[in-house]
């Protein structure tokens, strides 16, 4: 179900060992990854220091970028959970300097409040 899933936007949990060995490049040194999260090709990761979004671009995928996002700049965060008719759930991060949230969209199988709790942990 996690292809259908990534095909309809929804995202699905990934494994924290391959987040890492994914981003050994980009993880700090002491850096943990906590959760993440796949959509196709692209994923979000939370760590102990940041939220990191990987978009890899073009067809091969090999051109990726990274966004970096501290915490600290998140200034507000919703989750909604699915409901009978509505199969999805939403995550929207709200940062600072932009105008528009980051929008995620998670499938039924996931636990939107476990991210919800995860986020609250390092926001609040």
């Amino acid at each position: 179900m996690g292809f259908l899933d990534g095909l309809m936007g929804n995202a699905t949990e990934m494994n924290a060992k391959e987040v890492e060995q994914e981003l050994t490049e980009v993880l700090l040194t002491g850096e943990n990854v906590n959760k993440g999260y796949k959509v196709l090709r692209d994923f979000f990761v939370f760590t102990d220091k940041r939220l990191i979004i990987v978009d890899k671009q073009g067809i091969t995928g090999k051109k990726i970028e990274y966004h970096s996002i501290p915490y600290s700049s998140i200034r507000h965060f919703s989750v909604e959970t699915a409901g009978s008719f509505d199969a999805d759930s939403e995550l929207k991060l709200w940062v600072a300097g932009a105008s528009m949230p980051i929008q995620k969209q998670f499938g039924k199988s996931n636990n939107i409040l476990e991210v919800q709790k995860t986020l609250a942990e390092y926001v609040l």
